[in-house]
């Protein structure tokens, strides 16, 4: 069912997004887009400032989605729906885009029929609807340009898939979703004719697909003019490549971000972090990257002239302090710091924070210091600056864990920061009394980076004041816009805002909504130190191999942009001679007879005669005109590359943009040639030889079986009725054999997809073979036997079968899936068994089954997240694609037992619980596949300490604080999922065994509400409890207190209540617990529970699997 309604457009915060694109095998980025260009310079910047707006529509779409669960298909698209003059339609994966999320797309529905060049800008939003509390509702918004190359554009980690389908929080409800879309259409104009630099004087940073947070942290940096002028004394070589050179790639980037005239690619600098495209595609925290550059960069500048710079300009030192109340004792620690973090919960600015940081801590009672020889004592705790930094670094808490809910939040709260920052005021008071006095701290603000979005995704700018004028920029991405105060501070204290009033005159109450866009890090520079930060950096600071290097550069691309917009004026010819063929075969390739790529190029007008051409090919090569002679290449049908015929004289008189290839239909911009020369013994040229129809051009490659070589040795015409015996004397004579040596000849006919090399019968004619102009002729020794059982190789096709498969592999360790540990030749067709015997004799292991590989994913440059499983590639080749991809990296590691008897076992996490009191214990249960869960119940009894020797014990499946499933002693383990489930064991108590013919078995869950959402949330070890028909909550409370062994004083808070599908009804001490459960066994009836309301007091475990926040992934830089 679906519903359209036209609505006004809620201006709501903006969020970078991406395209879908489609999963690939392996832990991918959250925007891992197929659709874009991972390698292409340009990017779709999702912001519409500073343009015109020709017009607006909106358009509400409704989409109800019944037996959501049920949907065994990977994507699910909803109806086709209009928003103003366009096509539209939301694009759902159900169980994630190879992510634990929902994952939610806004897709232009026509995007297939649509011409290339089509493009559409539209703000939009995606909601999936809380059924039970519409405040709940799931919202995200975006705003996008959607073209040809991205027609789709969303959300891949739009809510967490454990909250979508927990039925308790309202999201799925009779198993179905309702999915809302809002979408204003915006056509505008002069967008892409934006100049920052023409506008702002400023350029931006193009974003790799998730690099924004960079280019953020970036633009501030440079705009630090005493910092990129460290950056620029850092002491770099021509030598030095930016791909491996931190300071130079940073040098690089800041030269061009000061004297390009266009956006700036960071490609050469994540390159020198050593990060691959997973690394660009993943966001992660402004702070994190800012503190690990800042470390690797004070890490290069050791021992050189900008050694300290840093610490100089970012360190400030506070003390941590303890001071006994009743006894004269007080404890100090000097730290240092190169950022703050400052709460903003409950902080209604920076100065409130700075209010809690340097907070009083009273330590009493259960609390009290020990204070040495004075033993335990009453104290205060704190904090105080000994000195602040230059340029001083706050980074607002805007991400918080909620413990409560289990989950990280970020935290929207209004937070107002000042223009200028006084941190002298009221005389003193965030000062130690060691504090150098005479030092002004105040402070102006340069710089304010901004997150929004939320937790799962979001897109990051920067408002700056680069000269600390009146004059702010934001640096979104590739655009710069000149911005007032007032957007780039009071905008950017996030809190709520009112929507403007739609029907002036009546008494509406004004809607609100929050804005998510809000200040995430604030830079200020000390007013006093100004005019030293604020230096003039000019190309006197840079240094001049850099200057050189760069200019050329620009230079080169300049007159390469000319030579591309000539290029339709010219061809190029591309002339192959004698020697390529004796340099090329043989050392870079093998088949076939040249690569045009490495021949000398003619680039000439294609007005130009050919015999005109013919003139300038006598001057550069030195060959005479009449000792000239042109054939042209033709692609057979068989893929491979020949020259195919001469030019005829009357082809000679043309232009040289009106010969084409014998293969081509079209003249083309590139014309493939060989030159054929007739040299005499001193190299002099000699008339060439006539070429009539009854003789055919043969090129012959001689192989050495006892070398394992291959060379070109020459050509020739032949008779075409001529006996292929009739030239051997020819080929004795071009290899240097003896006039009796016996030769075998074979033709080389294709080498893709099936490699086909013939052996040729002497006795018959050229044209009996079915040879023509063009063809090969490999030849070699006839060896004897004893000779060729000792050669590897011991004929031409077994040669040429070698060389079509063998491939280089780097293998690394699965543990270090960042650096080669070593490299092995071997053959594409190699079988499971063959690699991991080479494998084991490079790592001296005597059992090479003991090894195991990994296959690698070409899309996220890690391993695959599964196994090669034993024998089941036929070839190496098949370990080694991906997709239609070819990867030469495998990875391996050495396992305890061999790989072919594992691989019949199953291992099983299993987390064994043995009291409320006690920590559970993690095992790892293997046994064979076909083992059942008894088979598991009697190997864990072996390895834990039961209450009494009968003491039985069962196998449960919790998620997320719940029971699912009682697993039945004769289920088999391989189907049982401990990666996204946590599977527990424990004793089945006694009074569960004797049921009686009313008792029931119910769950019992802790939980308690966040009380600003109104939601439950669940913590802790669920369980079920025998429950008895007349059973009292005072006399079912009692046996919960025992059974958890709760003191009196603590279980007087706790609260007992019944809860079915979210909704709670708090019980009262004289209820029967039973007339609440419906009459059915309730194993794997999670819906309906009795719920223990109490705090949670809990230890967060690793065992479990909870979902992960958006920056779970650390920041690293390699080199």
């Amino acid at each position: 069912m679906t519903t359209i309604t036209p609505e006004p457009m809620d201006q709501d915060g903006e969020q970078l997004l991406v395209p879908h694109g489609e999963v690939v095998e392996g832990a991918q980025p959250v925007e891992a887009p197929q659709n874009m260009e991972v390698d292409g310079e340009a990017e779709v910047v999702s912001t519409a400032e500073n343009q015109v707006e020709i017009e607006t529509q909106a358009t509400r779409f409704t989409w109800t989605i019944e037996h959501f669960s049920r949907r065994n298909v990977k994507k699910l698209f909803s109806d086709v729906f209009a928003a103003g003059p366009y096509k539209w339609r939301v694009l759902v994966f159900p169980q994630g885009n190879n992510a634990d999320y929902l994952s939610m797309y806004l897709d232009v529905a026509d995007h297939a029929t649509l011409p290339p060049n089509w493009g559409r800008f539209a703000h939009f939003s995606l909601a999936v609807v809380n059924q039970m509390h519409s405040r709940f509702t799931v919202k995200k918004d975006a705003q996008h340009q959607f073209h040809s190359k991205e027609s789709d554009w969303g959300f891949t980690s739009f809510m967490p898939l454990s909250e979508l389908y927990d039925t308790s929080r309202g999201y799925l409800v009779n198993d179905t979703c309702v999915i809302e879309a809002e979408v204003a259409v915006r056509r505008m104009a002069e967008y892409w004719s934006y100049d920052s630099k023409k506008e702002t004087g400023y350029v931006g940073l193009k974003n790799q697909g998730a690099t924004c947070y960079m280019n953020s942290l970036l633009q501030t940096l440079y705009h630090i003019p005493y910092f990129r002028k460290a950056v620029y004394h850092m002491p770099t070589t021509e030598n030095d490549m930016p791909s491996s050179s931190i300071p130079l790639a940073l040098q690089r980037l800041f030269y061009k971000l000061q004297y390009n005239e266009t956006s700036v690619s960071t490609k050469e600098l994540t390159r020198s972090f050593g990060w691959d495209t997973y690394d660009s595609f993943m966001q992660h925290d402004v702070q994190e990257l800012n503190r690990v550059l800042c470390e690797k960069l004070e890490d290069k500048m050791k021992g050189t002239v900008v050694e300290g710079t840093i610490q100089k300009l970012f360190e400030g030192h506070n003390m941590n302090y303890i001071e006994c109340i009743n006894v004269d004792f007080k404890s100090t620690r000097k730290e240092s710091f190169y950022d703050l973090q400052l709460d903003v919960k409950g902080c209604k600015d920076v100065y409130a924070s700075f209010d809690k940081y340097v907070e009083v801590e009273r330590l009493e009672g259960d609390n009290r210091y020990h204070a040495e020889q004075h033993n335990l004592q009453d104290a205060s705790k704190g904090v105080l600056f000994t000195d602040f930094p230059p340029v001083l670094e706050l980074q607002l808490k805007r991400f918080e864990y909620d413990y409560i809910r289990d989950t990280m939040v970020k935290i929207n709260d209004r937070y107002e920061f000042p223009l200028e920052l006084d941190l002298d005021r009221d005389g003193g008071k965030y000062l130690s009394p060691d504090a150098d006095k005479s030092v002004r701290n105040l402070y102006t603000l340069h710089s304010v980076l901004v997150h929004s979005g939320g937790i799962s995704g979001g897109h990051y700018y920067a408002f700056i004041r680069p000269t600390l004028s009146d004059q702010w920029f934001k640096f979104d991405d590739e655009r710069v816009t000149k911005e007032d105060l007032r957007r780039a501070l009071e905008e950017q204290y996030g809190g709520e805002e009112e929507l403007p009033q739609t029907t002036p005159g009546y008494n509406n109450t004004p809607i609100k909504f929050t804005k998510y866009s809000n200040a995430y890090m604030l830079v200020y520079i000390r007013v006093s130190d100004k005019e030293k930060i604020v230096c003039d950096v000019n190309e006197k600071d840079i240094a001049e191999h850099l200057r050189i290097r760069l200019k050329k550069e620009k230079e080169e691309k300049e007159t390469k942009k000319r030579y591309n917009a000539e290029a339709h004026l010219y061809t190029i010819l591309k002339v192959a001679r004698d020697a390529d063929l004796v340099q090329q075969i043989g050392k870079d390739l093998y088949f076939d007879l040249i690569d045009h790529e490495k021949v000398h190029s003619f680039r000439v007008q294609k007005q130009m005669p050919f015999n005109v051409f013919k003139e300038e090919v006598a001057k550069e090569l030195g060959i005479p005109v009449q000792y000239q002679r042109f054939w042209i290449w033709a692609k057979r049908q068989n893929q491979t590359y020949r020259p195919n015929r001469p030019l005829r004289p009357e082809e000679e008189m043309l232009a040289v943009g009106n010969l084409k290839e014998s293969s081509h239909k079209a003249a083309s911009a590139e014309l493939k040639l060989f030159l054929e020369i007739e040299l005499g013994p001193n190299l002099n040229p000699l008339p060439l030889p006539e070429k009539t129809k009854d003789v055919i051009l043969l090129f012959f490659k001689l192989y050495d079986p006892e070398k394992s070589e291959l060379r070109f040795v020459g050509r020739s015409f032949v008779k075409i009725s001529s006996r292929v015996s009739e030239i051997i004397p020819k080929l004795r004579e071009l290899a240097g054999f003896s006039p009796d040596e016996e030769i075998q000849l074979y033709e080389e006919i294709k080498f893709e997809p099936n490699l086909m090399c013939e052996r040729l019968e002497k006795s018959v004619s050229f044209r009996f073979c079915h040879i023509e102009d063009g063809d090969i002729v490999c030849f070699q020794k006839i060896l004897q036997p004893h000779v060729a059982e000792k050669c590897q190789f011991p004929d031409v096709p077994s040669f040429f079968e070698y060389v079509k498969n063998r491939q280089i592999v780097r293998f690394r360790s699965l543990d270090r899936p960042k650096e080669d540990d070593f490299c092995l030749e071997l053959s594409k067709s190699h079988t499971y068994d063959d690699v991991v015997e080479r494998v084991a004799y490079q790592l001296c292991l005597e059992d090479p089954s003991k090894i195991r590989l990994t296959s690698h994913n070409c899309y996220s440059q890690q391993p695959k997240p599964h196994p090669v499983k034993y024998q089941v590639p036929d070839q190496l080749l098949d370990m080694l694609v991906h997709h239609n991809q070819m990867s030469d990296i495998l990875y391996y590691e050495v396992l305890d037992i061999p790989l072919p008897q594992l691989q019949c076992l199953k291992t099983l996490k299993i987390v064994f619980l043995r009291s409320p009191k006690e920590e559970p214990v993690i095992h790892n249960i293997r046994l064979p596949k076909h083992s059942t869960v008894g088979d598991v119940l009697t190997e864990l009894k072996t390895k834990v300490e039961s209450s009494h020797p009968d003491a039985e014990l069962r196998l449960l499946e919790v998620f997320v604080h719940k029971i699912y499933k009682v697993f039945p002693l004769s289920e088999r383990i391989e189907n049982i999922n401990d990666q996204y489930w946590t599977v527990r064991a424990e004793e089945i108590p006694e009074e569960e065994k004797n049921f009686g013919p009313q008792d029931r078995l119910i769950h019992v869950y802790h939980f308690n509400k966040d009380t600003n959402l109104m939601q439950v949330q669940h913590f802790g070890d669920p369980f079920f409890l025998k429950i008895h028909v007349d059973e009292t909550v005072a006399s079912v409370k009692s046996r919960i207190q025992r059974k958890l062994q709760v003191s009196d004083d603590e279980f007087s808070k706790w609260s007992i209540a019944f809860l079915s599908l979210g909704r709670i009804e708090y019980l009262e001490d004289t209820e029967i617990v039973s007339n609440r459960f419906q009459r059915k066994d309730v194993y794997g009836a999670w819906e309906q529970y009795l719920g223990l309301e109490h705090p949670d007091t809990t230890s967060k475990r690793s065992f479990t699997n909870q979902n992960h926040h958006a920056y779970e992934r650390p920041v690293k830089i390699y080199n």
